[in-house]
């Protein structure tokens, strides 16, 4: 599970710094993009970000000091952002564009559920 919490830690930590501070336009100005077609603002966006900061931070924090509730936070809150990106994805995209977040999803529900046994 260390594997699966590090890449939601790496994914999380560089798909945040391009909401929050949109520093990668090649990546930045598509995912604008996305959030205009929603009906959503430049605010919004940043706030999607910090809470994706905030989840991998957890995880972060969690793997670091093996506190699992850290892990559970943070898988917590992945799990969360990743079902809002499939809700506008699947609404007004193709199902193709929902699938980086399918499969965040299934992996911090993964490391979320294995959690709950230690």
């Amino acid at each position: 599970m260390l594997i699966i919490q590090g890449l939601l830690i790496a994914f999380f930590m560089f798909a945040s710094s391009v909401k929050v501070f949109g520093w990668v336009k090649a990546i930045f100005e598509p995912q604008l993009a996305f959030f205009h077609r929603y009906g959503l603002n430049r605010a919004a966006m940043r706030m999607v970000g910090v809470i994706e900061a905030t989840g991998a931070g957890l995880l972060l924090f969690g793997m670091l000091t093996t506190a699992s509730l850290y892990t559970q936070l943070g898988a917590a809150l992945i799990a969360l952002t990743s079902v809002g990106a499939m809700f506008f994805h699947f609404r007004f995209d193709t199902w193709k564009d929902a699938i980086p977040s399918i499969l965040t999803l299934v992996l911090s529900l993964a490391l979320l559920l294995s959690q709950f046994g230690q």
